[in-house]
């Protein structure tokens, strides 16, 4: 009998767990979303476009149709309580309750539970929820600090003093936020994902991954979701020690072993977003489910059964041996429309030349008469993935510069020349 699987969310995270999952011809797929993702519908048995906020008419939705296990993509459905709701309706989560995903949606919980349980890694911060308690601090504070907006932003509302801003630009924009903001000491290393799947209990790390968040290459310009990432061949960074790899893993276990200790149960992918420092690995931030972009990255090296995985975090019995990847590298580049982060331009027609061997996941993007249309976020990505990650780079690129329309995306994701200066800059500050 067919397993039903429910995906929430419409984005290229989304779309890389629905293909991912589609793999297994007994699991028959079901998704919401708040809009349609053509690469979705195409592999959906039924879908529903709606808010994935509006948990209540997903409950519905996945009861009706007899779901029984739900992935949850986007962190906005967390916050509003989606696993508690889907749970009572004895539908299975990938992903975890509002009150454990409090590690991403709430910054001062984070930090504060990490200190309370003497987790390494956490940087040294203040919370305030006064703008002028925020202002004197920073005036009195000598060096940059990175300034966290206590909410959800989307991953693009942490801003560094010295890179953004100077000391009274931080002021104001803590005056704009309305004041309930984290204060950290600002990390200098290079920074690296380690994501694992939690089934409440056991924790199995993925292959490291690195996320490029500014908007144009050279890491210059505005933040933004992602506009692309890459891994190595053998699940590894060049800047990252086998020290720094064991201390990071055991800085997410000693999180979720820290949570389960208050009755709070942790289920789902967990995020590390680490800064290797000269001392070692620091959390920047964890997030409470699969990134984007580098879920397609994950995704699509992933050997083993997504959906068997999926069902063994659920009943808790997940092990390392249920969880296999290629040991190939792979560079995903965002293709985003004209003015993104900023101004996006929308609506704007896009064709694809020839996409070669590179995977294509859909993100924000619309199909009219089988022809695709900007929206105001991130379009789509091309993964390549190959035995070095040069030919990976190679097969992305190729696929992305045979894109006609108004986009455009950074061609420096995955080359050798941005990875070198990586590991010049961890050398430097070791």
């Amino acid at each position: 009998m067919a397993m039903k699987i429910l995906v929430v969310g419409g984005g290229g995270r989304e779309h890389a767990i629905a293909k991912a999952l589609s793999r297994n011809a007994d699991c028959e797929l079901y998704a919401v979303m708040g809009k349609k993702n053509p690469g979705i519908a195409q592999i959906c048995r039924e879908y529903l476009e709606i808010s994935e906020t509006e948990i209540a008419a997903v409950a519905e939705f996945a009861y009706n149709n007899g779901i029984e296990y739900a992935v949850i993509g986007p962190e906005a459905p967390l916050e509003a309580g989606i696993v508690d709701l889907l749970e009572e309706k004895g539908i299975a989560c990938v992903g975890p309750s509002r009150m454990a995903a409090r590690l991403e949606t709430d910054k001062a919980f984070c930090r504060n539970m990490m200190e309370k349980h003497g987790v390494a890694g956490c940087p040294l911060y203040r919370v305030f929820h006064d703008a002028e308690e925020a202002a004197l601090f920073i005036r009195s504070y000598d060096g940059d600090l990175a300034v966290k907006p206590i909410g959800l932003t989307g991953g693009k509302g942490v801003k560094i003093m010295g890179e953004h801003f100077d000391a009274e630009g931080a002021i104001e924009y803590i005056k704009e936020i309305g004041g309930d903001v984290v204060l950290e000491e600002r990390l200098i290393g290079e920074e690296f994902t380690l994501m694992a799947f939690v089934d409440g209990a056991h924790i199995v790390p993925m292959p490291l991954v690195q996320d490029h968040k500014r908007a144009f290459a050279g890491d210059v310009g505005p933040n933004t979701g992602g506009m692309g990432s890459y891994t190595m061949p053998d699940h590894m960074m060049p800047f990252v020690t086998e020290e720094d790899y064991e201390k990071a893993l055991a800085i997410m276990k000693d999180v979720v072993a820290s949570l389960r200790s208050e009755d709070v149960i942790y289920r789902g992918m967990l995020y590390g977003q680490f800064m290797n420092t000269s001392e070692g690995p620091k959390v920047i931030e964890f997030n409470a489910r699969f990134g984007d972009p580098e879920a397609m990255n994950l995704l699509t090296l992933l050997s083993s059964d997504f959906c068997d995985i999926v069902r063994r975090i659920a009943e808790g019995t997940l092990s390392q041996s249920d969880v296999t990847f290629e040991n190939k590298a792979t560079v995903c580049k965002y293709l985003v429309p004209e003015g993104y982060p900023d101004s996006p331009n929308q609506g704007d027609l896009i064709t694809i030349k020839d996409a070669g061997e590179a995977y294509i996941y859909y993100a924000n993007v619309t199909e009219e008469d089988k022809k695709l249309y900007t929206q105001t976020s991130r379009t789509l990505a091309f993964v390549g993935m190959a035995d070095t990650l040069k030919e990976a780079e190679e097969i992305a690129e190729k696929a992305a510069a045979s894109v006609e329309g108004k986009i455009r995306y950074r061609k420096d994701i995955g080359t050798q020349e941005v990875l070198d200066k990586r590991i010049a800059h961890m050398k430097e500050i070791r």
